[in-house]
């Protein structure tokens, strides 16, 4: 049975007048009715409904675990909708989204962004969880893979490992908020501080890779979307291909990345790129034909070979990195609070200074307190100030304001920061004992040195917040006596009874002027770059305590709390540096397929080509637990006037596999001609090696406004071998048998469409839906496996 008529020249007709909006909306009911009969006849793909969208959508993905849609509008907003299109939240992330993907566990909602960010948001209610800059430019695309369950006879071989901060700690502190602001009003904390903990705890179950690439080249690899493990440039990524019993070395130049996969083993990743192919044995050798559409294959097997090591670096660093962002919004928060309370402290008393010398007097406030606090005498000055300058009211105020501050200084230290950096300790404890076992952790860059740094200084920010917390305490203290000496001698000057006013210490008050009037030891515990002097007799203590393995950096109380937790923050950064780099240079190029040429000018415009990648597993596999392996699929729309083809699809398979088994050539594929009335615009790879098409009529022709939804069993096609001759052909696509798009119902299926179809294709293989958006503003879902759907009404009825 022929699903197209075959391919006739168009007639030439005279130009026709555009159709009313009655002709039009006459003619998409038409459209629609004819669908439903199609439906009632047996259709393949069952409408599930047809909904307007007030927006245009740009990128749209399912939820690998729940009936979700998310989707991006033209404008950058963020949807989320139920399978039956009830809307659940929208967010504006006030920047422009280029892709979207989703975690394994369907939790989270990674969103790369033009300016090189990943936000990760919360299924939940959209809340963003963390955002993080991977990248300097745009991020094309994302690819979140979890490694695959392993057989149980694997599991028993696993290093038992236990995260054992929970055994000796509550939970870790959360972000601090100021009290009586709303959130986000303090700059340091947002409503989802409780979301991020739980991110991190609920993310480390299960060992997972977030790639993410942009259009410069890069390619970013972080565990659990959040901890940073690699990074390569594919522009310096040497490429070595041997061809007929000699090796030649290329090298990609100004490479845009337009797709990548991770195998679901994270065995190995296939991606798809623009860029200029330069022989650099033979630079001569390089011309216009090699700017051009590749296809890479990467060795990233560390991540396989030492997922368990991985695992338990990333689970402790990424929650000593929460904690860290807790540290400094603590210290950000005292500083401000503090700060605000001076504030109006120096405001008051900056008034006296001014009354002495108004009243042409040379003393300073401290002398003028002093002459006050033995009875000398009362200037004129100071008695204005007290009484009516600063009053009764104004000093309560201040007292009120100090009073409030330390209190918050207390909790912030108590239940935030104190906590947040005895955790970070106990984890970088653990870190440093995983770093001493080399055989182990030494291949993925867990260094022994770096780590007793890195753990040396955080004991030293232990006894910084130590000393912080017993200044804060005695400065509080002090200013507290003073205050209440000064309302009691504002009292006696308006002659009112003092016997309400708190006792106070005259020595004390003493200590206040001489040190604290002027000065503010809290505020240069807070900044870094105060430097404090300290007795011979303490420096003395400090270096005798090296012996007894005290801190062999003996010049740590010279720097304030603020400068040691900066210090920490470099160290930790050269420390976790270290594992980033070291896996980054274990990702190699295994294998190079240049699949198309295209012009210098549209290389940027190749990334949005479509295009799609899937690992299957192999059947063999399937039914062999104590081993795993798969076949890659790529597939892609070849432009127009590339390789003198026109409408062509091109679908390919173990690519990965050819570059490992040089000597059986099992790379292979088939070209499928798609009718010229249509134009491919979006295609997916579904389960069961499957692949989607959209094909929507070309305005030019008699199908304009009509189009179609095709899915393909690649089983049932023909693929042909060919190979990858270096250099004296770039591509070898054209080898490939091209197939008409005349299908039977034995190699697939097909469903019209009662609307002009744009991009993009959402496809759910865990659901067996689709959801494609129309050019009128349209989306319409669809159940692609019927029969499934069947037998889970079945098995949903027996139970």
């Amino acid at each position: 049975l022929s699903l197209f008529p075959p391919v006739r020249p168009p007639k030439k007709t005279s130009p026709k007048k555009p159709p009313t909006k009655q002709q039009a909306a006459m003619a998409e009911e038409q459209m629609e009715e004819a669908s439903s009969s199609a439906a009632a006849s047996g259709t393949p793909f069952q409408l599930q409904f047809d909904k307007p969208i007030p927006f245009q959508i740009k990128l749209a993905e399912w939820n690998p675990e729940k009936d979700l849609l998310a989707m991006v509008t033209d404008d950058s907003k963020v949807l989320l909708h139920r399978f039956n299109w009830q809307r659940l939240w929208t967010i504006s992330p006030g920047k422009c989204i280029t892709s979207i993907c989703w975690s394994p566990d369907g939790k989270i909602v990674a969103l790369g962004t033009e300016d090189g960010f990943v936000l990760l948001h919360d299924v939940e209610n959209g809340k963003m969880l963390r955002s993080i800059k991977s990248h300097d430019v745009a991020i094309i695309c994302l690819n979140w893979a979890e490694d695959e369950p392993l057989s149980r006879t694997d599991k028993e071989d696993l290093l038992s490992y236990e995260d054992r901060t929970t055994r000796f700690f509550p939970p870790a502190p959360v972000m601090p908020r100021i009290g009586g602001l709303n959130s986000g009003d303090t700059g340091l904390a947002d409503e989802n501080e409780e979301a991020i903990q739980a991110f991190s705890s609920a993310s480390c179950q299960r060992f997972n890779i977030l790639c993410t690439g942009d259009k410069d080249g890069c390619i970013c690899f972080s565990i659990f979307g959040i901890f940073p493990i690699g990074k390569i440039n594919i522009n310096k990524v040497p490429i070595h291909v041997q061809s007929s019993g000699k090796r030649t070395s290329y090298r990609l130049q100004d490479v845009s990345i337009s797709k990548v996969s991770l195998s679901r083993n994270l065995h190995q990743l296939v991606l798809l790129c623009s860029g200029k192919l330069i022989n650099t044995d033979n630079l001569s050798l390089s011309n216009d034909l090699s700017v051009g559409v590749h296809c890479l294959h990467l060795d990233t097997s560390i991540f396989s070979n030492r997922k368990n090591e991985l695992h338990q670096v990333s689970q402790q660093a990424s929650s000593i990195q929460d904690l860290v962002e807790v540290v400094r919004a603590s210290i950000s928060m005292m500083s401000k609070q503090w700060s605000n309370a001076m504030n109006l402290f120096h405001e008051k008393f900056s008034a006296l200074p001014s009354l002495l010398t108004a009243h042409g007097m040379e003393s300073s406030s401290e002398d003028e307190f002093m002459s006050l606090l033995f009875g000398t005498h009362t200037s004129p000055a100071l008695h204005q100030f007290l009484v009516s300058s600063l009053g009764e009211a104004g000093l309560k105020r201040i007292a009120k304001t100090i009073e409030s501050a330390g209190r918050e200084l207390r909790i912030v230290v108590s239940e935030h920061l104190q906590p947040a950096v005895e955790i970070i300790s106990f984890r970088l404890a653990e870190l440093r004992g995983l770093a001493r076992w080399r055989s182990r952790f030494q291949n993925i860059g867990l260094d022994e040195k770096l780590m007793d740094g890195v753990t040396e200084r955080v004991g030293m920010l232990v006894v910084q917040v130590e000393r912080f917390s017993r200044v804060a305490a005695t400065v509080l203290y002090l200013f507290q006596n003073f205050l209440s000496w000064v309302l009691k001698c504002v009292k006696i000057l308006l002659s009112e009874p003092t016997d309400q006013v708190p006792s106070t210490n005259s020595e004390l008050v003493v200590i206040f002027l001489k040190f604290l009037l002027d000065k503010d030891p809290i505020k240069q515990l807070l900044e870094t770059d105060q430097i404090f002097e300290w007795d011979i007799d303490t420096a003395k203590h400090v270096e005798h305590l090296v012996v007894f393995g005290g801190f062999t950096d003996t010049k740590f109380l010279e720097r304030s709390l603020a400068k040691q937790f900066s210090e920490l923050e470099e160290s930790l950064k050269e420390a976790f540096l270290m594992p980033f780099t070291t896996v980054s240079s274990q990702i190699h190029c295994q294998g190079l397929l240049p699949l198309y040429p295209v012009t210098s000018s549209d290389a940027l415009s190749s990334t949005s080509t479509p295009a799609s990648i899937a690992f299957y597993k192999d059947k063999d596999s399937q039914h062999n637990a104590s081993s795993y392996s798969s076949t890659d699929y790529i597939c892609f729309k070849i432009p127009d006037g590339s390789l003198n083809l026109r409408n062509f699809v091109a679908v390919i398979k173990d690519f990965c596999n050819s570059c490992s088994t040089s000597n059986t050539p099992s790379l292979s594929g088939f070209l499928l001609h798609i009718p010229v009335e249509y134009e491919c615009v979006d295609l997916s790879l579904y389960k069961d090696n499957q692949v989607v098409l959209l094909l929507s009529g070309k305005s030019s022709s008699e199908n304009a406004g009509r189009s179609w939804m095709v899915m393909l069993q690649t089983e049932n096609l023909s693929f042909s071998q060919f190979s990858r001759t270096f250099p004296a052909n770039y591509y070898n696509l054209q080898e490939l048998e091209a197939l008409e798009l005349q299908l039977d119902t034995d190699y697939g299926k097909v469903r019209s469409v009662p609307h002009p179809l744009s991009t993009p294709l959402a496809v759910s293989a865990s659901r067996g839906v689709a959801c494609i958006f129309s050019s009128r503003r349209h989306a319409l879902v669809y159940i692609l496996d019927e029969d499934e759907d069947e037998d889970e009404d079945e098995g949903s009825e027996m139970e």
